[in-house]
């Protein structure tokens, strides 16, 4: 077995066989290269031949998921030009989010706005959904007093001073916050906001997480698509929109609308 091994993975740095005899003590520091090099393949000696993985089997379920979206019914899908132009201005705003994005982020943020932690999963679908949508049963006018507009009950909109505050990780992480709301529920003007936001400030190429995460998105708008009974339904530009930059601009094509 040991043969085999070399054979397919040659050294490339020659190595005699460590003879472990001749008094080698591993918590003396290498004096030499030979030594260092004895003590690495000394090390990878001790390890197993198999090593099994821990697997949590709650989030192997959560990301588990089939490839390829709903058709949408007839009259529902968007035309390829429609399609074309929504990338294109994507595509624009985009680039505007990355020229500007140290000029906002050096903008103060209004004493009302209080960023949760990048791991704060509930804080931050308060943050962007507002806790009107979190708490379940109907939630009567706001009482307070002030003027203005009570974002802690509406939800913050993506501003752009707000984005560009948040590095490649936070963006993932709350993505995937609103995609997994967004899988067991219906879809809102709020949500839409913010999958676009965070959709711009997603940086190409995807990372792993992000094309999973992206990927389920998608499917997820095709599927609330198929509950919505009229095409004139202010959702379905929207869900179209989120299905066609997921497949278009990030170059998931075999997610893409197709003309009916």
């Amino acid at each position: 077995m040991e043969s085999v091994v070399e054979e397919l993975m040659p050294r490339l740095l020659p190595v005699e066989p460590c003879d472990v005899t001749e008094g080698f003590d591993p918590s003396v520091p290498p004096k030499t290269p030979q030594e260092y090099l004895r003590r690495v393949q000394l090390e990878a000696a001790q390890c197993p031949d198999v090593v099994v993985a821990q697997i949590d089997p709650k989030k192997l379920k959560r990301r588990q998921t089939l490839s390829g979206c709903q058709p949408a019914p007839e009259g529902y899908s968007p035309t390829v030009q429609w399609q074309q132009q929504q990338v294109a201005q994507f595509s624009t705003v985009r680039q505007s989010v990355n020229k500007h994005r140290d000029h906002w982020k050096s903008q103060q943020l209004d004493s009302n706005v209080t960023m949760p932690k990048s791991e704060d999963e509930e804080g931050w679908k308060k943050f962007c959904l507002g806790e009107r949508l979190l708490v379940e049963g109907t939630v009567g006018p706001a009482t307070n007093e002030s003027p203005g507009i009570d974002y802690i009950q509406i939800g913050f909109p993506p501003l752009l001073s707000i984005v560009s505050r948040m590095n490649q990780a936070t963006v993932t992480s709350v993505l995937e916050y609103l995609s997994n709301w967004f899988g067991e529920r219906n879809f809102t003007p709020e949500l839409g906001r913010w999958l676009y936001a965070l959709l711009a400030c997603l940086e190409k190429p995807l990372l792993p997480e992000a094309h999973s995460l992206i990927r389920q998105l998608a499917r997820r708008c095709s599927e609330v698509r198929l509950l919505v009974d009229n095409k004139d339904d202010e959702r379905v530009p929207a869900l179209n929109l989120l299905i066609c930059l997921v497949s278009r601009y990030f170059d998931q094509r075999d997610l893409a609308d197709e003309p009916s």
